[in-house]
Protein backbone atom coordinates (compact mmCIF):
# COMPACT_ATOMS: atom_id res chain seq x y z
CA UNK A 1 0.00 0.00 0.00
CA UNK A 2 2.89 2.03 0.68
CA UNK A 3 4.46 1.71 -2.46
CA UNK A 4 0.63 2.24 -4.31
CA UNK A 5 0.38 5.52 -2.28
CA UNK A 6 3.72 6.76 -3.40
CA UNK A 7 3.31 6.12 -7.29
CA UNK A 8 0.08 7.97 -7.13
CA UNK A 9 1.68 10.81 -4.92
CA UNK A 10 4.35 11.00 -8.05
CA UNK A 11 1.99 10.98 -10.22
CA UNK A 12 -0.71 14.01 -8.91
CA UNK A 13 2.94 15.54 -8.68
CA UNK A 14 3.78 15.62 -12.72
CA UNK A 15 0.56 15.96 -13.47
CA UNK A 16 0.53 19.91 -11.46
CA UNK A 17 4.23 20.47 -12.03
CA UNK A 18 6.10 22.00 -15.23
CA UNK A 19 9.68 23.36 -14.88
CA UNK A 20 8.96 27.12 -14.73
CA UNK A 21 6.17 27.11 -11.95
CA UNK A 22 8.48 24.78 -10.12
CA UNK A 23 10.93 27.27 -9.86
CA UNK A 24 8.83 30.41 -9.54
CA UNK A 25 5.61 29.57 -7.66
CA UNK A 26 6.76 26.39 -5.20
CA UNK A 27 5.97 27.75 -1.19
CA UNK A 28 7.45 25.78 1.34
CA UNK A 29 6.12 25.95 5.07
CA UNK A 30 6.38 23.99 8.06
CA UNK A 31 7.12 23.93 12.07
CA UNK A 32 8.79 22.11 14.57
CA UNK A 33 8.64 21.41 18.35
CA UNK A 34 10.49 19.54 20.57
CA UNK A 35 9.66 19.01 24.37
CA UNK A 36 11.87 17.78 26.60
CA UNK A 37 12.07 17.04 30.59
CA UNK A 38 14.19 15.91 33.35
CA UNK A 39 12.65 14.17 36.00
CA UNK A 40 13.82 13.89 39.60
CA UNK A 41 13.48 12.08 42.63
CA UNK A 42 10.88 14.59 44.74
CA UNK A 43 10.12 12.43 47.52
CA UNK A 44 7.76 15.57 49.05
CA UNK A 45 5.26 14.30 46.68
CA UNK A 46 5.88 10.74 46.51
CA UNK A 47 8.47 10.19 44.01
CA UNK A 48 11.46 8.15 44.35
CA UNK A 49 14.28 7.18 42.73
CA UNK A 50 12.78 3.83 41.71
CA UNK A 51 10.01 5.54 40.21
CA UNK A 52 12.20 7.49 38.09
CA UNK A 53 14.53 4.49 37.49
CA UNK A 54 16.74 4.98 34.34
CA UNK A 55 14.56 7.13 32.16
CA UNK A 56 15.30 10.80 33.89
CA UNK A 57 15.32 12.11 30.48
CA UNK A 58 12.22 12.18 27.93
CA UNK A 59 11.57 13.80 25.17
CA UNK A 60 9.02 14.42 22.34
CA UNK A 61 9.64 16.23 19.24
CA UNK A 62 8.04 16.54 15.45
CA UNK A 63 8.76 18.13 12.20
CA UNK A 64 6.38 18.55 9.21
CA UNK A 65 7.07 20.18 5.77
CA UNK A 66 4.67 20.79 3.20
CA UNK A 67 5.11 21.72 -0.29
CA UNK A 68 2.78 23.30 -2.28
CA UNK A 69 2.63 24.48 -6.18
CA UNK A 70 -0.67 25.59 -7.65
CA UNK A 71 -3.04 22.78 -7.21
CA UNK A 72 -0.78 20.21 -5.99
CA UNK A 73 0.66 19.85 -2.22
CA UNK A 74 2.51 17.30 -0.60
CA UNK A 75 3.53 16.87 3.22
CA UNK A 76 5.32 15.05 5.45
CA UNK A 77 5.82 14.65 9.48
CA UNK A 78 8.62 13.14 11.44
CA UNK A 79 8.26 12.43 15.25
CA UNK A 80 10.41 11.23 17.64
CA UNK A 81 9.43 10.08 21.86
CA UNK A 82 12.75 9.36 23.37
CA UNK A 83 11.32 8.14 25.32
CA UNK A 84 7.79 10.23 25.71
CA UNK A 85 6.99 12.19 28.27
CA UNK A 86 5.67 11.10 31.53
CA UNK A 87 1.80 10.76 31.25
CA UNK A 88 2.21 9.85 27.37
CA UNK A 89 1.49 6.26 26.35
CA UNK A 90 4.21 4.05 26.25
CA UNK A 91 3.19 2.33 23.05
CA UNK A 92 4.43 6.01 21.34
CA UNK A 93 8.39 5.26 22.25
CA UNK A 94 10.37 5.27 19.10
CA UNK A 95 11.18 7.91 16.02
CA UNK A 96 10.06 7.80 12.17
CA UNK A 97 7.74 9.13 9.40
CA UNK A 98 4.81 9.33 11.02
CA UNK A 99 2.50 11.17 8.67
CA UNK A 100 2.92 12.09 4.86
CA UNK A 101 0.25 12.91 2.11
CA UNK A 102 -0.07 13.97 -1.26
CA UNK A 103 -3.01 16.27 -2.90
CA UNK A 104 -4.33 17.70 -5.92
CA UNK A 105 -7.20 19.31 -5.80
CA UNK A 106 -8.60 21.97 -8.53
CA UNK A 107 -11.70 22.98 -7.37
CA UNK A 108 -13.96 20.94 -8.93
CA UNK A 109 -11.98 17.09 -8.14
CA UNK A 110 -9.94 16.89 -5.12
CA UNK A 111 -7.62 13.65 -4.36
CA UNK A 112 -5.86 13.26 -1.26
CA UNK A 113 -3.44 9.77 -0.67
CA UNK A 114 -1.44 9.11 2.35
CA UNK A 115 -2.48 10.39 5.67
CA UNK A 116 -5.61 12.10 5.86
CA UNK A 117 -6.87 13.99 9.04
CA UNK A 118 -11.03 15.11 8.02
CA UNK A 119 -14.58 14.47 9.64
CA UNK A 120 -18.19 14.54 8.65
CA UNK A 121 -20.38 17.15 9.88
CA UNK A 122 -20.14 17.66 13.52
CA UNK A 123 -17.76 14.30 13.71
CA UNK A 124 -20.29 11.86 15.06
CA UNK A 125 -19.56 9.24 12.74
CA UNK A 126 -16.29 10.00 11.18
CA UNK A 127 -13.22 12.32 12.18
CA UNK A 128 -9.29 11.82 11.88
CA UNK A 129 -7.57 14.21 13.87
CA UNK A 130 -4.19 15.08 15.87
CA UNK A 131 -3.74 16.50 19.22
CA UNK A 132 -0.08 16.66 20.29
CA UNK A 133 -0.56 17.82 24.06
CA UNK A 134 -2.22 14.35 24.39
CA UNK A 135 -0.46 11.79 22.10
CA UNK A 136 -3.67 11.23 19.97
CA UNK A 137 -3.43 10.34 16.47
CA UNK A 138 -6.06 8.26 14.79
CA UNK A 139 -4.76 9.80 10.90
CA UNK A 140 -6.53 7.44 8.13
CA UNK A 141 -4.44 5.88 5.81
CA UNK A 142 -4.91 5.46 2.31
CA UNK A 143 -7.09 7.53 0.12
CA UNK A 144 -10.05 10.79 -0.16
CA UNK A 145 -11.50 11.99 -3.25
CA UNK A 146 -13.83 15.18 -3.27
CA UNK A 147 -15.98 15.92 -5.91
CA UNK A 148 -17.78 19.01 -5.88
CA UNK A 149 -20.36 19.03 -9.45
CA UNK A 150 -21.95 22.16 -8.70
CA UNK A 151 -22.12 25.33 -6.51
CA UNK A 152 -23.23 24.47 -3.13
CA UNK A 153 -22.72 20.54 -3.10
CA UNK A 154 -19.46 18.71 -1.91
CA UNK A 155 -19.59 14.78 -2.00
CA UNK A 156 -16.69 13.28 -0.78
CA UNK A 157 -15.35 9.69 0.21
CA UNK A 158 -12.56 7.71 2.47
CA UNK A 159 -10.69 4.59 2.32
CA UNK A 160 -8.22 3.28 4.41
CA UNK A 161 -6.45 1.98 8.07
CA UNK A 162 -6.31 4.59 11.55
CA UNK A 163 -3.12 4.87 12.79
CA UNK A 164 -2.28 2.81 15.87
CA UNK A 165 1.08 4.49 17.23
CA UNK A 166 3.95 2.98 15.48
CA UNK A 167 2.24 -0.66 14.13
CA UNK A 168 2.35 -1.47 10.67
CA UNK A 169 -0.46 -1.16 7.94
CA UNK A 170 -0.20 -4.78 6.95
CA UNK A 171 -2.71 -7.30 5.65
CA UNK A 172 -2.16 -9.56 9.41
CA UNK A 173 -2.57 -6.59 11.25
CA UNK A 174 -6.46 -6.84 13.14
CA UNK A 175 -7.46 -2.83 12.79
CA UNK A 176 -10.44 -2.75 10.38
CA UNK A 177 -10.86 -1.24 7.10
CA UNK A 178 -12.90 2.12 7.58
CA UNK A 179 -14.76 2.95 4.47
CA UNK A 180 -16.93 6.22 4.35
CA UNK A 181 -19.11 8.61 2.22
CA UNK A 182 -20.14 12.15 3.10
CA UNK A 183 -22.51 14.60 1.16
CA UNK A 184 -23.41 17.93 1.80
CA UNK A 185 -25.56 20.49 -0.27
CA UNK A 186 -25.91 24.37 0.52
CA UNK A 187 -28.78 25.79 -0.97
CA UNK A 188 -27.76 29.48 -0.71
CA UNK A 189 -24.78 28.44 -3.01
CA UNK A 190 -26.39 26.62 -5.39
CA UNK A 191 -29.61 28.93 -5.79
CA UNK A 192 -27.04 31.89 -5.87
CA UNK A 193 -29.51 34.29 -4.05
CA UNK A 194 -28.93 36.32 -1.48
CA UNK A 195 -31.37 35.93 1.63
CA UNK A 196 -31.61 36.28 5.20
CA UNK A 197 -32.76 32.61 5.41
CA UNK A 198 -29.37 30.05 4.87
CA UNK A 199 -29.49 26.49 4.64
CA UNK A 200 -27.54 23.33 4.05
CA UNK A 201 -28.07 19.71 4.61
CA UNK A 202 -25.31 17.04 4.80
CA UNK A 203 -25.49 13.27 5.35
CA UNK A 204 -22.83 10.40 6.33
CA UNK A 205 -22.20 7.03 5.87
CA UNK A 206 -19.34 5.10 7.36
CA UNK A 207 -18.39 0.78 7.82
CA UNK A 208 -15.69 -0.47 9.66
CA UNK A 209 -14.38 -3.93 8.30
CA UNK A 210 -12.76 -6.00 10.72
CA UNK A 211 -12.57 -9.59 9.56
CA UNK A 212 -10.68 -10.78 12.55
CA UNK A 213 -13.32 -9.87 14.64
CA UNK A 214 -14.98 -13.00 13.57
CA UNK A 215 -12.31 -15.19 15.64
CA UNK A 216 -13.92 -14.21 18.80
CA UNK A 217 -14.25 -18.43 20.53
CA UNK A 218 -16.95 -16.96 22.94
CA UNK A 219 -19.37 -14.15 21.26
CA UNK A 220 -20.61 -13.98 17.71
CA UNK A 221 -18.81 -10.32 16.51
CA UNK A 222 -19.85 -8.89 13.31
CA UNK A 223 -17.02 -8.32 11.05
CA UNK A 224 -18.71 -4.87 9.08
CA UNK A 225 -20.08 -2.67 11.77
CA UNK A 226 -21.71 0.67 10.06
CA UNK A 227 -23.01 4.45 10.91
CA UNK A 228 -24.89 6.71 9.40
CA UNK A 229 -26.04 10.54 10.32
CA UNK A 230 -27.95 13.42 8.88
CA UNK A 231 -27.33 17.10 9.59
CA UNK A 232 -29.19 19.90 9.18
CA UNK A 233 -28.06 24.00 9.23
CA UNK A 234 -29.94 26.98 9.52
CA UNK A 235 -29.76 30.38 10.03
CA UNK A 236 -32.22 33.53 9.97
CA UNK A 237 -31.21 37.27 10.32
CA UNK A 238 -29.26 37.02 14.13
CA UNK A 239 -30.78 33.41 15.00
CA UNK A 240 -28.58 30.08 13.72
CA UNK A 241 -29.97 26.58 13.71
CA UNK A 242 -28.14 23.24 13.58
CA UNK A 243 -28.54 19.61 14.49
CA UNK A 244 -26.95 16.26 13.77
CA UNK A 245 -28.18 12.63 14.86
CA UNK A 246 -26.37 9.62 14.17
CA UNK A 247 -27.22 5.96 14.22
CA UNK A 248 -24.80 2.75 14.83
CA UNK A 249 -25.62 -0.75 14.60
CA UNK A 250 -25.30 -3.41 16.90
CA UNK A 251 -21.58 -3.22 18.09
CA UNK A 252 -20.17 -5.35 20.56
CA UNK A 253 -17.09 -3.96 21.81
CA UNK A 254 -14.47 -3.75 25.09
CA UNK A 255 -15.79 -0.82 25.50
CA UNK A 256 -19.67 -1.13 25.37
CA UNK A 257 -18.40 -4.87 27.58
CA UNK A 258 -19.65 -6.76 24.59
CA UNK A 259 -23.47 -5.73 24.44
CA UNK A 260 -25.42 -6.00 21.03
CA UNK A 261 -27.43 -2.95 21.50
CA UNK A 262 -27.67 -0.78 18.41
CA UNK A 263 -26.41 3.44 19.29
CA UNK A 264 -27.88 6.71 18.95
CA UNK A 265 -26.18 10.19 19.11
CA UNK A 266 -27.99 13.52 18.52
CA UNK A 267 -26.85 17.01 18.61
CA UNK A 268 -28.17 20.47 18.76
CA UNK A 269 -27.59 24.40 19.13
CA UNK A 270 -29.34 27.26 18.87
CA UNK A 271 -27.72 30.62 18.63
CA UNK A 272 -28.87 34.24 18.50
CA UNK A 273 -26.37 37.12 18.33
CA UNK A 274 -26.43 40.77 18.07
CA UNK A 275 -23.71 43.64 18.57
CA UNK A 276 -22.67 43.00 22.50
CA UNK A 277 -25.19 39.90 23.15
CA UNK A 278 -24.71 36.46 21.83
CA UNK A 279 -26.63 33.67 23.35
CA UNK A 280 -26.23 29.81 22.57
CA UNK A 281 -28.67 26.73 23.79
CA UNK A 282 -26.80 23.40 23.00
CA UNK A 283 -28.18 19.83 23.90
CA UNK A 284 -26.67 16.64 23.33
CA UNK A 285 -27.95 12.45 23.71
CA UNK A 286 -25.16 9.76 23.51
CA UNK A 287 -26.36 5.65 23.84
CA UNK A 288 -23.85 3.62 22.95
CA UNK A 289 -21.67 5.84 20.85
CA UNK A 290 -18.44 4.43 20.91
CA UNK A 291 -17.05 3.35 17.27
CA UNK A 292 -13.31 2.01 16.57
CA UNK A 293 -11.89 0.03 13.64
CA UNK A 294 -10.67 -2.48 16.73
CA UNK A 295 -13.41 -3.62 18.97
CA UNK A 296 -10.90 -4.86 21.54
CA UNK A 297 -9.25 -1.34 21.81
CA UNK A 298 -9.77 0.60 25.15
CA UNK A 299 -9.41 4.04 25.99
CA UNK A 300 -9.49 6.85 23.31
CA UNK A 301 -7.06 4.21 20.93
CA UNK A 302 -8.80 4.01 17.55
CA UNK A 303 -11.95 6.15 17.76
CA UNK A 304 -13.62 6.20 13.92
CA UNK A 305 -15.75 9.40 15.76
CA UNK A 306 -15.82 11.97 18.21
CA UNK A 307 -18.26 13.07 20.94
CA UNK A 308 -17.88 16.61 20.78
CA UNK A 309 -18.26 18.02 24.20
CA UNK A 310 -21.12 20.72 25.07
CA UNK A 311 -19.38 21.89 28.34
CA UNK A 312 -16.91 25.01 29.33
CA UNK A 313 -13.50 24.66 28.72
CA UNK A 314 -11.35 26.49 31.59
CA UNK A 315 -7.69 27.40 31.28
CA UNK A 316 -6.67 28.54 34.43
CA UNK A 317 -5.15 25.50 36.54
CA UNK A 318 -7.18 24.45 39.85
CA UNK A 319 -10.76 23.75 37.31
CA UNK A 320 -8.93 22.79 35.09
CA UNK A 321 -8.14 19.58 37.29
CA UNK A 322 -11.21 18.80 37.11
CA UNK A 323 -12.19 18.59 33.04
CA UNK A 324 -14.93 16.47 31.88
CA UNK A 325 -14.71 13.46 29.60
CA UNK A 326 -17.09 12.99 27.71
CA UNK A 327 -18.45 9.29 27.90
CA UNK A 328 -19.58 7.50 24.69
CA UNK A 329 -21.63 4.59 26.72
CA UNK A 330 -24.20 7.29 27.48
CA UNK A 331 -24.89 10.74 28.35
CA UNK A 332 -27.18 13.88 28.25
CA UNK A 333 -26.15 17.28 28.65
CA UNK A 334 -27.11 20.63 28.44
CA UNK A 335 -25.06 24.19 27.74
CA UNK A 336 -26.60 27.38 28.32
CA UNK A 337 -23.86 30.60 27.71
CA UNK A 338 -24.46 34.35 27.92
CA UNK A 339 -22.25 36.62 26.82
CA UNK A 340 -22.83 40.31 27.19
CA UNK A 341 -20.91 43.61 26.65
CA UNK A 342 -22.18 46.37 29.02
CA UNK A 343 -22.11 48.89 26.92
CA UNK A 344 -19.39 52.41 27.86
CA UNK A 345 -20.06 54.94 29.85
CA UNK A 346 -22.74 53.59 31.92
CA UNK A 347 -22.33 52.39 35.24
CA UNK A 348 -21.44 49.65 35.30
CA UNK A 349 -19.78 49.72 31.76
CA UNK A 350 -17.24 52.28 32.94
CA UNK A 351 -15.28 53.69 30.74
CA UNK A 352 -14.28 50.95 28.61
CA UNK A 353 -17.18 48.26 28.74
CA UNK A 354 -17.78 45.15 30.53
CA UNK A 355 -17.90 41.90 29.49
CA UNK A 356 -19.70 39.10 31.25
CA UNK A 357 -20.04 35.71 30.47
CA UNK A 358 -22.24 33.32 32.22
CA UNK A 359 -22.38 29.67 31.53
CA UNK A 360 -24.58 26.49 32.95
CA UNK A 361 -23.62 23.04 31.53
CA UNK A 362 -24.77 19.92 33.07
CA UNK A 363 -23.97 15.91 31.87
CA UNK A 364 -25.84 13.11 33.64
CA UNK A 365 -26.31 9.44 32.66
CA UNK A 366 -29.36 8.08 30.48
CA UNK A 367 -31.97 5.60 32.04
CA UNK A 368 -31.07 2.20 31.57
CA UNK A 369 -33.86 -0.33 31.97
CA UNK A 370 -32.82 -3.86 32.34
CA UNK A 371 -34.32 -6.85 29.65
CA UNK A 372 -35.15 -10.42 30.17
CA UNK A 373 -32.52 -13.28 29.70
CA UNK A 374 -33.27 -16.36 29.91
CA UNK A 375 -35.86 -15.52 32.26
CA UNK A 376 -34.28 -13.47 34.29
CA UNK A 377 -33.60 -9.41 34.29
CA UNK A 378 -30.56 -8.42 33.32
CA UNK A 379 -28.27 -5.05 32.70
CA UNK A 380 -25.46 -4.78 30.70
CA UNK A 381 -24.75 -8.20 30.53
CA UNK A 382 -21.96 -9.63 28.01
CA UNK A 383 -23.70 -10.86 24.82
CA UNK A 384 -27.17 -9.96 25.23
CA UNK A 385 -28.61 -6.43 24.05
CA UNK A 386 -27.55 -4.46 27.11
CA UNK A 387 -30.77 -2.52 27.98
CA UNK A 388 -33.01 -0.31 26.76
CA UNK A 389 -33.08 3.43 27.24
CA UNK A 390 -35.90 6.12 26.92
CA UNK A 391 -34.43 8.08 24.33
CA UNK A 392 -35.30 11.39 26.72
CA UNK A 393 -35.03 9.30 29.66
CA UNK A 394 -32.32 11.44 31.82
CA UNK A 395 -31.31 9.79 34.73
CA UNK A 396 -30.86 11.35 38.32
CA UNK A 397 -27.24 10.56 38.34
CA UNK A 398 -24.75 13.92 37.28
CA UNK A 399 -21.58 13.24 35.62
CA UNK A 400 -20.77 16.96 35.48
CA UNK A 401 -21.98 20.40 36.08
CA UNK A 402 -20.26 23.45 36.08
CA UNK A 403 -21.96 26.77 36.35
CA UNK A 404 -19.71 29.70 36.30
CA UNK A 405 -19.74 33.72 36.17
CA UNK A 406 -17.25 35.65 34.52
CA UNK A 407 -16.41 39.49 34.29
CA UNK A 408 -13.29 40.59 31.98
CA UNK A 409 -13.02 44.29 32.61
CA UNK A 410 -10.48 47.01 31.33
CA UNK A 411 -10.12 49.85 34.31
CA UNK A 412 -8.09 52.12 33.17
CA UNK A 413 -5.30 52.06 30.01
CA UNK A 414 -3.06 50.55 32.77
CA UNK A 415 -5.44 48.20 34.59
CA UNK A 416 -7.55 45.50 33.26
CA UNK A 417 -8.86 41.97 35.21
CA UNK A 418 -10.49 38.80 34.46
CA UNK A 419 -12.88 37.44 37.48
CA UNK A 420 -14.49 33.88 37.52
CA UNK A 421 -16.58 32.32 39.97
CA UNK A 422 -16.74 28.04 39.30
CA UNK A 423 -19.65 25.74 40.98
CA UNK A 424 -18.98 22.33 40.02
CA UNK A 425 -19.82 18.65 40.42
CA UNK A 426 -17.57 16.57 38.78
CA UNK A 427 -18.35 12.55 39.29
CA UNK A 428 -14.49 11.22 39.81
CA UNK A 429 -15.53 7.59 39.94
CA UNK A 430 -17.22 7.87 36.38
CA UNK A 431 -14.82 9.97 34.75
CA UNK A 432 -11.07 8.82 36.19
CA UNK A 433 -12.40 5.42 37.58
CA UNK A 434 -11.77 5.85 41.69
CA UNK A 435 -12.13 8.41 44.08
CA UNK A 436 -15.53 10.04 45.26
CA UNK A 437 -17.78 12.85 43.53
CA UNK A 438 -16.02 16.44 43.78
CA UNK A 439 -18.39 19.37 44.99
CA UNK A 440 -16.36 22.54 44.91
CA UNK A 441 -16.69 25.97 44.64
CA UNK A 442 -13.42 27.86 42.71
CA UNK A 443 -12.66 31.55 42.65
CA UNK A 444 -9.95 33.15 40.63
CA UNK A 445 -8.87 36.61 39.83
CA UNK A 446 -6.62 37.73 36.75
CA UNK A 447 -5.11 40.86 37.23
CA UNK A 448 -3.14 42.59 34.77
CA UNK A 449 -0.33 46.08 34.91
CA UNK A 450 0.61 47.70 32.08
CA UNK A 451 3.87 49.78 33.50
CA UNK A 452 4.52 50.92 29.60
CA UNK A 453 3.83 50.30 26.00
CA UNK A 454 6.45 46.92 26.46
CA UNK A 455 6.44 46.19 30.40
CA UNK A 456 3.80 44.56 31.83
CA UNK A 457 2.70 42.80 35.12
CA UNK A 458 0.21 39.56 35.53
CA UNK A 459 -0.87 38.07 38.82
CA UNK A 460 -3.39 34.95 39.41
CA UNK A 461 -4.99 34.61 42.65
CA UNK A 462 -6.76 31.17 42.71
CA UNK A 463 -8.81 28.86 45.41
CA UNK A 464 -10.75 25.98 45.80
CA UNK A 465 -13.16 24.73 47.90
CA UNK A 466 -13.76 21.58 48.22
CA UNK A 467 -16.71 19.72 49.73
CA UNK A 468 -14.26 17.48 52.18
CA UNK A 469 -12.21 18.70 54.10
CA UNK A 470 -8.64 18.09 56.19
CA UNK A 471 -10.93 16.48 58.97
CA UNK A 472 -12.34 13.84 56.31
CA UNK A 473 -12.14 10.36 56.88
CA UNK A 474 -10.12 8.00 54.18
CA UNK A 475 -10.53 4.55 54.36
CA UNK A 476 -7.07 2.62 54.74
CA UNK A 477 -6.00 1.36 51.47
CA UNK A 478 -7.69 4.74 49.50
CA UNK A 479 -5.42 7.17 49.81
CA UNK A 480 -4.27 7.87 46.33
CA UNK A 481 -7.90 8.69 44.98
CA UNK A 482 -7.33 11.88 47.16
CA UNK A 483 -3.93 12.94 45.84
CA UNK A 484 -5.40 16.04 44.59
CA UNK A 485 -8.69 16.65 47.02
CA UNK A 486 -9.26 18.99 49.38
CA UNK A 487 -9.32 22.70 49.30
CA UNK A 488 -6.34 24.48 47.04
CA UNK A 489 -4.43 27.79 47.14
CA UNK A 490 -2.88 29.31 43.77
CA UNK A 491 -0.96 32.08 42.70
CA UNK A 492 1.38 33.31 39.92
CA UNK A 493 3.49 36.10 39.63
CA UNK A 494 4.52 37.08 35.76
CA UNK A 495 6.43 40.20 34.29
CA UNK A 496 6.63 40.26 30.48
CA UNK A 497 8.69 42.48 28.61
CA UNK A 498 7.43 42.57 24.71
CA UNK A 499 7.60 41.03 22.10
CA UNK A 500 9.93 39.34 23.42
CA UNK A 501 10.51 37.83 27.33
CA UNK A 502 8.63 36.81 29.92
CA UNK A 503 9.23 35.57 33.51
CA UNK A 504 6.93 34.48 36.40
CA UNK A 505 6.50 31.65 39.67
CA UNK A 506 3.67 29.85 40.62
CA UNK A 507 2.91 27.68 43.54
CA UNK A 508 -0.14 25.82 43.97
CA UNK A 509 -0.71 24.71 47.56
CA UNK A 510 -3.41 21.84 48.30
CA UNK A 511 -3.38 22.80 51.94
CA UNK A 512 -6.53 21.32 52.59
CA UNK A 513 -6.08 17.55 51.61
CA UNK A 514 -7.56 14.83 53.68
CA UNK A 515 -4.64 12.72 53.76
CA UNK A 516 -1.73 14.98 55.61
CA UNK A 517 1.24 13.58 53.67
CA UNK A 518 -0.71 15.27 50.09
CA UNK A 519 -1.05 18.81 51.64
CA UNK A 520 2.01 19.23 48.95
CA UNK A 521 3.66 22.76 47.67
CA UNK A 522 3.87 22.65 43.63
CA UNK A 523 6.32 25.24 43.33
CA UNK A 524 7.18 26.11 39.22
CA UNK A 525 9.42 28.84 37.68
CA UNK A 526 9.46 29.57 34.13
CA UNK A 527 10.96 32.21 31.81
CA UNK A 528 10.07 32.35 27.94
CA UNK A 529 11.83 33.92 24.58
CA UNK A 530 9.42 34.78 21.48
CA UNK A 531 10.90 35.89 18.52
CA UNK A 532 9.03 36.21 15.50
CA UNK A 533 7.30 32.38 14.80
CA UNK A 534 10.21 30.89 17.29
CA UNK A 535 9.35 30.68 21.09
CA UNK A 536 11.62 29.19 24.04
CA UNK A 537 10.10 28.25 27.23
CA UNK A 538 12.03 26.81 30.33
CA UNK A 539 10.25 25.64 33.61
CA UNK A 540 11.45 23.87 36.71
CA UNK A 541 9.49 22.62 39.88
CA UNK A 542 6.44 20.36 40.09
CA UNK A 543 3.45 19.16 38.34
CA UNK A 544 0.41 18.43 40.22
CA UNK A 545 -1.39 14.89 39.08
CA UNK A 546 -4.28 15.55 36.71
CA UNK A 547 -6.10 15.35 33.93
CA UNK A 548 -5.30 17.57 30.49
CA UNK A 549 -8.55 17.64 28.30
CA UNK A 550 -8.83 18.94 24.72
CA UNK A 551 -12.14 18.62 23.39
CA UNK A 552 -13.16 15.99 25.51
CA UNK A 553 -10.38 14.00 25.04
CA UNK A 554 -8.29 13.45 28.01
CA UNK A 555 -5.13 12.02 29.42
CA UNK A 556 -4.09 11.38 32.75
CA UNK A 557 -0.96 13.23 34.36
CA UNK A 558 1.06 11.83 36.94
CA UNK A 559 2.40 14.20 39.86
CA UNK A 560 6.19 14.77 38.64
CA UNK A 561 9.27 16.90 39.33
CA UNK A 562 12.43 18.39 37.00
CA UNK A 563 13.40 20.74 34.53
CA UNK A 564 11.47 21.29 30.96
CA UNK A 565 12.37 22.54 27.97
CA UNK A 566 9.92 23.31 24.89
CA UNK A 567 11.19 24.82 21.49
CA UNK A 568 8.49 25.74 18.63
CA UNK A 569 9.27 27.51 15.72
CA UNK A 570 7.54 27.18 12.04
CA UNK A 571 8.21 29.05 8.29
Amino acid sequence: MKKLTLLIAFVLGVMAVNGQDFLTKSKVSGSFEINSQYYMADEGIGITDSMVGDKYMRINGFGKIQYTLGNFSAGIRFESFQPPLSGFREELEGSGIANYFATYDNGTIGVTVGDIYDQFGSGLVFRTYEEWSLGFDNSLRGMRAIYRPCDGVTLKGVYGKQRYYWASYGKDESRGVIRGFDGEWDLNQSLKKTSKFKMSLGGSFVSNYQPSASDNPIYVIPENVSAAAGRVNMGYGRFSFSTEYAYKINNPSAINNLIYKNGEALLASLAYSQKGLGMVLQVKRVDNMSFKSDYTAKENDLDINFIPPINYTHTHSLPAMYSYSTQPNGEMGIQFQVNYLIPKKTLLGGKYGTKVTFNYSQVNDIVRDSITYNGQKVLNRKGTMGYTSPFFGISDKVFYRDINLEIDKKISKKWSFIAQYINLIYDMPTIEGHGTTVKADIAFLDLTYKINSRNSIRMELQHLWDCIGSGYEVEKGDEESFIKRGNWFSALLEYSIAPKWFVSIADKYNYGNPVAEYRDHYYTASVGFIKDSTRITLSGGRQSEGMICVGGVCRKVPASSGVSLTVTTSF
